[in-house]
């Protein structure tokens, strides 16, 4: 094959790839959104109850929730567990409840 006609039939390729990326991405997000919410519960316990460090919470993740990044309020005692561009969950520390998630609105 030629030069042009390997950069053609990227170009062609490269479009179906994204789309079935994408689309597989989506079809996880009921998933994702289980996930997020649950890693946002623990994290908030391992927070506000445990005392620990946000870095540290990460060893209380189970295999398969790399993907999950976490962010934190310590104004309000909120944390945060996302995926980027697909789902995102927050829990909130109350003293007399514990950790809470949001509620769900999607």
């Amino acid at each position: 094959m030629t030069g042009r006609r390997i950069a053609k039939a990227f170009i062609y390729i490269l479009p179906a790839i994204i789309v079935a990326l994408l689309y597989y991405a989506w079809s996880q997000k009921p998933l994702l959104e289980v996930g997020v919410g649950y890693a946002a519960r623990v994290t908030c316990g391992c927070r506000y109850i445990g005392n620990r460090s946000l870095e540290d919470c990460y060893k209380d993740f189970e295999p398969g929730m790399e993907p999950i990044r976490l962010s934190e309020d310590v104004a309000t005692k909120t944390v945060t567990a996302s995926v980027p561009l697909l789902a995102s969950r927050s829990a909130r520390y109350d003293p007399v409840l514990g950790c809470v998630v949001e509620k769900f609105g999607g």
